[in-house]
């Protein structure tokens, strides 16, 4: 029997195009529909706070669970720019310290601190939402780059609630394949040499091993509110 090849254990693979980024976020209607509806985020939206966005559309559908927790109800697609992104990537810092990767403990708090956005890598999903023996990526974005994802990067806004429980009915009826073939196409993503990213997403002592989050916290985003994760 042959083997399953996964893909590398950390890899930012996402729906994009030569221009674009999509990532994905779940929100309250009341944020959700009129961001959709105007193709913004709306000023109720705080600019001050860390929002978390994910590429890996089924890492949201583990997230918001299939658009039913509360506070997730409203499922977006946001594309924003690849400089958008690019930039964030590149003055990104790990949400957790990894020794052999960062000199040590201070210097990554004094980075993070620092960093307008930060990154983390949690198990990606299957159609049935169980953990994969790769890693997804999450990037969380504040201060400067919060506004600037708000407000600058971002290029549209989609509501794809329906799609999500078209998806998950037919996941629900045993209907696997039907459903992957309407899930969206993520390849693999690779920054432009451009970006002035000073070292790779995740170092390359890293690559073979972690980083990977402290046991009991892979599955919560630091500083991420409900309606943002």
């Amino acid at each position: 029997m042959s083997e399953t090849i996964h893909p590398p254990r950390h890899q930012i693979r996402a729906l994009h195009t030569a221009t674009t980024v999509t990532v994905y976020q779940a929100y309250r209607p009341a944020i959700g529909l009129p961001a959709a509806r105007d193709g913004r985020f709306p000023a109720v939206w705080s600019r001050d706070r860390m929002t978390w966005i994910k590429p890996s559309f089924l890492w949201m559908m583990y997230r918001c669970g299939w658009a039913t927790k509360e506070g997730q109800e409203t499922v977006l697609a946001v594309e924003i720019t690849r400089e958008g992104f690019d930039h964030s990537l590149a003055n990104a810092e790990l949400s957790h310290y990894v020794r052999g990767v960062h000199p040590d403990r201070a210097t990554w708090q004094r980075n993070l601190r620092r960093a307008p956005a930060r990154i983390q890598w949690d198990p990606e999903r299957d159609l049935h939402l169980n953990p994969l023996p790769y890693r997804s990526l999450q990037l969380g974005l504040s201060g400067e780059a919060s506004r600037r994802y708000a407000d600058e990067w971002t290029v549209s806004i989609r509501d794809v609630t329906p799609l999500v429980r078209e998806i998950h009915a037919l996941v629900r009826a045993g209907q696997d394949e039907s459903a992957a073939a309407l899930l969206p196409t993520e390849q693999p993503y690779a920054e432009r040499p451009e970006s002035g990213a000073p070292r790779p997403v995740v170092p390359a002592r890293a690559q073979d091993g972690p980083p990977d989050l402290p046991a009991g916290t892979a599955n919560t985003p630091l500083s991420a509110t409900p309606a943002e994760r």
